[in-house]
């Protein structure tokens, strides 16, 4: 029973574990989908310094080399500047008489109109090439094309009657490349290994693919292929952690890559709808889209055009589903806010009354100490009302403060939400106020003791705070508030007890005229505090 209990507990350590992982992974993908501008930006750079080499040419050779490094930089990020090169190249070759230099550009062009959804024209381009007089690494990638081409048929058609058909065509041409290869090479038992899939044999396809996966050097492109074959096969075996795991990696080397030509944003944005993370799902699909027409992807926009408008239907269903939870909830809290008001006037009613009576009470008492003292029964049984009376105001007024306190419990429990916190004390409400932000302050120096310190970072020399420990002033408590999460300015301005015009003033001062740079300076403030 005890080992029983072990392996459960063992089993659910580990599945916390990957949770955690694919957490992480993913927050690594959103920051790296945030960046994406910069990738392409470095990636066009690249591209621009490849065709500024153009100019220094001396041979046809020369010229034909460069181009085939721009044809390498543009194939998985435009396909019509990469088929652009592809052209020159064949002229080329063409004034070269070099045959091999000439298939290998159709090779390539054929590849490119093949991911890019002209299917008619990269077979009319594949079949003029003559497969026998090909050299042996032509043969490859002629079978390999061959391979990639029906594969994105399959999936552009979409259609059970012709998917068998193109399955056969594509492992004719899997078999002949594996004859072409060396046994024992990693190409042979890749290629081996997608026949075993093919058969239904995940396993043993699994342990291939993650032994030429930990081969791959990161930030490939070959490893991002890997990982989307790793994570398509933990799909079939039904490892869905491993499966998220794999198509995270291939998101982020694809994106960090600039490639445009991936299928692993959009085969995440699909898991992740069918998990329900919805706002990552839609997110994702965008990016997909917008790669897929930036790329000038046909295929790709088919593929996608099936699954986007069911996520950003179900995304905009739920976003309006969430206006109406803050309709209700606003409604709610106006009729809270409307029972708390006559709370409060009964209450005042019922102090007033008792202030009536303690003045009664009081003028009762000097009444009676003149009463001449042969009215000593009349006045014992004053006396005697007298105390019950006042007896009884006590008793009201321990009840009032009973019923404050209950109002203030049935609050807590959520009964009448936290508006009645503000009304339940009896202090004075300046050193209410006082005690708050004193104790705001406290806790918050003890979750960012170093706040103040960093926040002085972001700021010009002679513009840094000094303040006593553990202490902030109206400017830091705007942005220790903003560095808690709390970004709603009406929510400050009700904190602080100002208007919202000066806490925007106050942010203002501080952003433009003591910040070292306004830009991105919330942003800056958010991340006080976090580890690197």
């Amino acid at each position: 029973m005890r080992a029983l209990i072990f392996l459960l507990c063992f089993v659910l350590s580990l599945n916390a574990f990957s949770e955690n992982e694919i957490d992480s992974l993913l927050k690594v993908l959103d920051k790296t989908t945030q960046n994406r501008s910069i990738y392409i930006a470095e990636k066009e750079s690249k591209i621009k310094r490849l065709i500024s080499q153009l100019d220094s040419r001396k041979t046809l050779g020369d010229e034909y080399n460069i181009n085939e490094s721009i044809i390498s930089e543009y194939r998985s990020f435009q396909c019509d500047s990469a088929i652009k090169y592809i052209h020159k190249n064949i002229i080329i070759a063409e004034k070269l008489g070099n045959k091999d230099y000439l298939n290998q550009n159709k090779l390539d062009l054929s590849f490119i109109l093949c991911i890019s959804g002209l299917f008619t024209q990269a077979l009319e381009t594949l079949k003029a090439i003559e497969y026998d007089e090909l050299p042996r690494y032509l043969k490859l990638s002629y079978c390999w094309t061959y391979i990639r081409y029906y594969e994105n048929l399959i999936k552009y058609t979409d259609d059970s009657q012709y998917e068998s058909l193109y399955l056969k065509e594509k492992e004719n041409y899997r078999e002949r490349l594996t004859s072409l290869l060396s046994e024992g090479s990693d190409m042979y038992s890749k290629e081996m290994a997608f026949k075993l899939q093919d058969e239904g044999q995940y396993k043993k396809t699994c342990e291939i693919l993650l032994k030429i996966f930990n081969k791959q050097e990161p930030s490939t492109h070959g490893y991002a292929m890997d990982a989307m074959s790793l994570a398509k096969i933990y799909k079939y075996m039904g490892n869905s952690l491993m499966e998220e795991k794999y198509m995270i990696l291939a998101a982020i080397t694809d994106t960090q890559l600039a490639v445009k030509e991936n299928e692993a944003l959009l085969a995440l944005a699909i898991y992740l709808y069918d998990k329900g993370d919805m706002n990552r799902a839609y997110n994702y699909i965008r990016i997909a889209l917008d790669d897929a027409n930036f790329f000038n992807s046909r295929f790709r926009n088919t593929i996608i055009a099936r699954v986007y408008p069911i996520i950003e239907d179900t995304y905009l269903y739920r976003i309006e589903q969430q206006k109406q939870n803050l309709r209700i909830y606003s409604i709610l809290t106006s009729c809270f806010v409307v029972v708390l008001g006559i709370v409060l006037y009964f209450i005042y009613r019922q102090i007033k009354i008792v202030s009536r009576a303690k003045k009664n009470l009081k003028a009762a008492n000097e009444q009676l100490a003149s009463v001449n003292q042969k009215l000593d029964e009349v006045s014992l049984i004053k006396e005697r009302y007298i105390g019950i009376f006042m007896n009884q105001c006590a008793i009201y007024i321990d009840k009032l403060d009973d019923f404050r306190k209950n109002v203030n419990r049935k609050i807590k429990a959520g009964q009448v939400d936290e508006l009645l916190k503000q009304t339940s004390s009896s202090r004075d409400l300046e050193k209410d106020v006082e005690d708050l932000y004193t104790t705001f302050d406290r806790a918050f120096f003890k979750i960012y003791p170093n706040f103040v310190e960093e926040f002085n970072n972001l700021l010009k020399e002679d513009e840094r705070y000094r303040l006593g420990k553990n202490q902030l002033n109206t400017e830091l408590r705007i942005f220790a508030l903003i560095r808690l999460g709390i970004n709603d300015m009406d929510q400050i301005a009700a904190f602080l007890r100002y208007s919202i015009q000066t806490i925007y003033n106050y942010k203002s001062k501080v952003i433009r005229g003591k910040a070292i740079t306004s830009e991105n300076f919330e942003d800056e403030v958010k991340k006080i505090g976090n580890l690197s």
